[in-house]
């Protein structure tokens, strides 16, 4: 069988030949696999091009033609025969001139009459190995011809396109609840955020509700740092571009830095996209012992970094965040243990988020070692360091070459949300380049000076990008700990809104978020407050008033009568355990 990715591949060379029967105008152009099934990008300036409604009559299409596609032939050919065959076309004949130059094979590959300009990786027999009800035509959206805007504007067809019918419905099931949980969608209805064109995109702003949920992820995140002994630092968001050379990140990360110009100095500078080059200045200020080891830093700092803007997506991708970032400067001896308490505090921090994960092993490509700082040694001690700390810790995990930091191997924490999405949220890296670099130094027990092994981490990654998972996977619904508003009190009418009002000064004064809505129908209220999804709420009526208790209903419709001392116990121990 066919593996999922030739699949997909085979299927936009598919898409391709339906579209060039349908619209015998169109250029195809390029059409790979993607992580949920292809696209293929046309370009139809010379007649009709399809929209939307039309997506059923090419897949109609493609499942015909489907029937003859029974064997894929290839041809190692030259560049003036692949000019010959793609006469007329430019985006082909641009693709020849660069393998050309490339010194590159350049071969075609033919199914069912159609002929492609392709590498390979296809499903041997199609007709046989693809399920025709596992695949579905999807959008029509409009890409920049090879990604850059300087070029034509293409029209992309994507398709989705899985091993068997079970696991497309399963991805539409899924795709329609993520709909619904839209972190944006819920965000603007509750009052939490605000992005304004005046301001940029990709830089949110918080309201106070919002900033109140942020503030309880960033300070969780503190008290971790506090068990595992770290000092938090601030450091400035505007740096000289000597210090990202220096680290390297000027070579490798330069394109996606934003600059900044300075009226009075000539230097060139820039908005830090990371903390780890400052935290190494901030070791190198004083002289070090190994006795002083490890020295360790946290950093909320406001990050920047110049995404494009058709890539921002409300919280998960932004131009302007921070991150519950920290380094560790340790000793040979101490990287392990180092890296299992960091991996033990990140733990300990998605159980109470209620959060399942496993980890990706990101190592260096061993064919492309070029991409990478640092000596063959150090890149396998340290892979050595984390692939044994995971052994041991008995965490699910899975290697991947190739995805690894410039500077070194890296644990990436891959959260799955309550609807089965993966995100990649924070990370362990261990580093011995950057320390070299900039000359790090410590005094060894033998009077000697060494280099300290520099661990990066993050918790939960960038408090503002997990707010808008966090926002997703509770689907609006938050924890008592992390929710806004605790709790809401309803007066049944206007003479019982003085109890009500003292209640809710009770419940403030206790520390807990409770806010007095008095404001339209009895009913209407209590239908706005299940909207906002608040953890509790409270009716005041005459027995109450006359009883001077509360009758509270939580969420999920438990309702009790409590006198209000023992309502605030409750609720102030759930907050204090996280534990709802």
């Amino acid at each position: 069988m066919a593996e999922i990715e030739h699949i997909r591949h085979t299927l936009a060379h598919l898409l391709a030949a339906a579209v060039q029967e349908l619209y015998p105008n169109a250029k195809p152009t390029i059409g790979p696999a993607i992580d949920t099934g292809f696209y293929y990008d046309f370009d139809f300036s010379g007649g009709e091009m399809p929209s939307e409604d039309s997506l059923k009559e090419l897949q109609k299409k493609m499942k015909k033609l489907l029937n003859v596609w029974t064997e894929f032939t290839h041809e190692v050919v030259t560049p003036e025969k692949a000019r010959e065959q793609f006469a007329g076309n430019q985006f082909k004949l641009e693709l020849i001139d660069n393998l050309e130059k490339e010194g590159a094979t350049i071969t075609l590959y033919t199914c069912g009459g159609f002929t492609d300009l392709c590498r390979g990786g296809h499903a041997d027999n199609p007709k046989k190995e693809i399920d025709a009800d596992a695949f579905q035509l999807d959008k029509v959206a409009g890409a920049y011809w090879r990604g850059d805007e300087k070029n034509p504007m293409l029209t992309r067809i994507y398709g989705l396109a899985f091993a068997s019918k079970a696991e497309l419905d399963a991805f539409l099931t899924q795709r329609e609840e993520a709909k619904k949980r839209d972190h944006r969608k819920i965000a603007r209805e509750q009052g939490l955020l605000v992005f304004s064109d005046l301001v940029g995109s990709g830089m949110p702003m918080y309201t106070p509700k919002g900033n109140l949920i942020r503030n309880a992820i960033v300070n969780y995140s503190r008290e971790l740092n506090g068990t595992l002994g770290f000092g938090e630092v601030h450091t400035p968001n505007v740096n000289k571009a000597e210090l990202f050379k220096l680290s390297g990140h000027y070579d490798a990360y330069k394109e996606d830095m934003l600059s900044v110009r300075s009226q009075y100095v000539s230097d060139e500078m820039f908005l830090k996209p990371m903390n780890c080059p400052q935290h190494t200045q901030i070791y190198a200020s004083e002289p070090r012992s190994y006795r002083d080891l490890p020295v360790r830093f946290a950093d909320f700092a406001t990050l920047y970094r110049d995404e494009r803007p058709g890539e921002l997506s409300g919280l998960t991708r932004l131009r302007a965040f921070s991150q519950d970032d920290g380094h560790i400067f340790c000793r040979e001896d101490q990287v392990e243990a180092e890296l299992l308490a960091v991996l033990g505090a990140i733990q300990s921090a998605l159980r109470t988020y209620n959060i399942t994960y496993w980890i990706r092993l990101s190592l260096r490509d061993p064919n492309k070692k070029e991409k990478y700082l640092g000596s063959d040694e150090s890149w396998e001690r340290s892979q050595t360091q984390l692939r044994k700390v995971l052994e041991e810790s008995g965490v699910p995990f899975k290697p991947a070459e190739g995805e690894a930091a410039f500077y070194g191997p890296k644990m990436d924490i891959m959260a799955v949300d309550a609807i089965g999405r993966e995100w990649q949220i924070s990370t362990i890296q261990v580093d011995r380049t950057m320390p070299e670099r900039f000359g790090l130094e410590y005094a060894a027990e033998d009077g000697t000076k060494k280099t300290p092994v520099m661990i990066h981490r993050a918790l939960i990654g960038s408090p503002d990008r997990f707010l808008g998972i966090l926002i997703e996977h509770y689907a609006g619904a938050f924890p008592l700990w992390l929710a806004p508003v605790h709790v809401r009190v309803l007066p049944v009418s206007e003479k019982h809104t003085e109890y009500a009002q003292a209640v809710t000064n009770q419940l403030k004064d206790a520390g807990i978020r409770a806010e007095l809505d008095d404001s339209d129908s009895l009913g209407k209220r209590i239908r706005n407050m299940k909207i906002a999804k608040l953890p509790y709420f409270i009716v005041i009526g005459d027995q109450e008033v006359e009883a001077k208790n509360i009758t509270v209903e939580s969420r999920a419709g438990e309702k009790e009568v409590l006198g209000v001392p023992d309502f605030i116990s409750k609720v102030t121990q759930l907050i204090a355990s996280r534990a709802a």
